[in-house]
Parts: C-alpha cells; structure tokens; sequence
C-alpha cells in the first residue's frame, strides 16, 4: 500500500510540475507573458550560460521575453522531447528563427541572419511552480548543412508559423 501512494504521489508531482511549464510555454507570447512569469516562484533563477545571463527576479525576465520576442520571426518549432521527474522537466526543441532586431543580448549572430536555434531548457521545480529556467542554446545558421544535422524522431511536434 505505501508503495502505491508513493507512486500515486510522484506521479502528482511529476504532473503538476509538467503543468507548470506547459503554461509557461504556452504563454510565451507578448500578449500573455505575465501568466508565462507566472508560474515562476519569487526566488526564480533564470539563466542562459552561452550568452552569459542570469536573472533573478519575474519582472526582470519578464522584460527580457519582451525583447526577445521583439527580436525575432519565428518560422518553426520543433519540439523532440519532454520528459519530467518529481523535481525537473527537460525540454529538447528546435527553433528556426530570423533575427529581426538585436532583443537576444549577446547573440552570436548579426540581425537579419535565419538560425536553427537548438534549445535544451532544465527547468527546477518546487511545489508546482518553476524556481530555475536554464536554457542551454546552439545557435547556428540554417543554412549551415554541417552543424545543423538534428535527428527528429516520429514523435517530434513540428509547429509551423
């Protein structure tokens, strides 16, 4: 019997913290960013290590979403894999992109270049809310046949814009 509510309640966990991101992703949106922070906790951790950013409160991401989303068209989103357990989620998507303007703080490419924009997000979770965004980004160019080789499994949920 203990080992059933012990599954029943990681299974709880696992679900209301795949909740929670799926809310944040579904809101990513400048229209709706304030339910995407939303789900952040008031100690949140937001952190992209390739361009060197780390943010430490809602208002703040909040504000960087916004030129993020200023800054670029996006043409595709392929999402490969999600996966959760009682204290992360993990995201493995594909984003091709074309920067519009320069939102993305020390992007590696200049504005106007179309990018496949490889992101893998870590997400912590603590009581169904998100307390560390890490986004771990590969940027490189579409048209670059070397670099971008992704494999795409059956599975993948391609979002066409």
């Amino acid at each position: 019997m203990t080992i059933e509510v012990d599954i029943e309640a990681r299974e709880a966990i696992i679900a209301m913290n795949l909740a929670a991101v799926d809310q944040h992703f579904h809101n990513e949106n400048p229209d709706s960013v304030d339910l995407a922070v939303g789900v952040y906790t008031e100690d949140i951790v937001w952190e992209i290590p390739a361009r060197g950013l780390v943010l430490r409160d809602k208002e703040t991401v909040k504000q960087e979403y916004l030129r993020i989303f200023e800054s670029m068209q996006v043409h595709q989103i392929t999402n490969l894999y999600r996966f959760a357990t009682e204290e992360w989620v993990f995201d493995d998507s594909i984003f091709d992109i074309t920067l519009m303007s320069d939102g993305f703080r020390n992007c590696p490419f200049p504005v106007g270049t179309r990018c496949s924009l490889r992101l893998v997000h870590a997400f912590q979770c603590r009581d169904g809310k998100i307390c560390r965004e890490n986004g771990y980004e590969i940027w490189r160019r579409s048209d670059d046949s070397v670099r971008v080789q992704d494999y795409i499994p059956e599975s993948a949920n391609i979002e066409l814009f």
